[in-house]
C-alpha cells in the first residue's frame, strides 16, 4: 500500500493540487488526506474511487489490484497489447489509445 500512497502523492503533485485541495474535495482533514499519502491508513474502494475521481483518472492508475503494483510491468503489458490490437488491425476504442 505505501506505493499507492507515493503513487497518489506524485500524480496529485502533477496536476498542481495541495493536500489542502485534495482534504476538501473529498470532506476530510488535511491531516486524514496526508496519511492516506503516507499510508498510515489503508486505502479502500470508496477512497480509491473518490481520490480517482477527483484527480480525473483511472483507479488503475493509482494502484493495481495485483502484486505489482508501483511497477512499470503492467504498463509494459498494456502497451504489448495495444501494439498487437494495431498489427492485427483491430479496432481500439478512443479512451484506450
Amino acid at each position: 500500500m505505501k506505493i499507492c500512497g507515493q503513487n497518489i502523492r506524485k500524480i496529485r503533485r502533477s496536476k498542481d493540487f495541495t493536500q489542502e485541495y485534495m482534504a476538501f474535495e473529498m470532506g476530510i482533514s488535511q491531516k486524514a488526506y496526508s496519511d492516506i499519502e503516507n499510508s498510515k491508513v489503508k486505502i479502500n474502494l470508496e477512497i480509491l474511487t473518490k481520490i480517482s475521481d477527483i484527480l480525473e483518472i483511472k483507479p488503475s492508475e493509482i494502484c493495481s489490484i495485483s502484486d505489482k503494483c508501483g511497477t512499470s510491468d503492467f504498463e509494459e503489458k498494456y502497451h504489448e497489447l495495444l501494439d498487437y490490437m494495431k498489427r492485427k488491425g483491430i479496432t481500439i476504442p478512443d479512451e484506450l489509445a
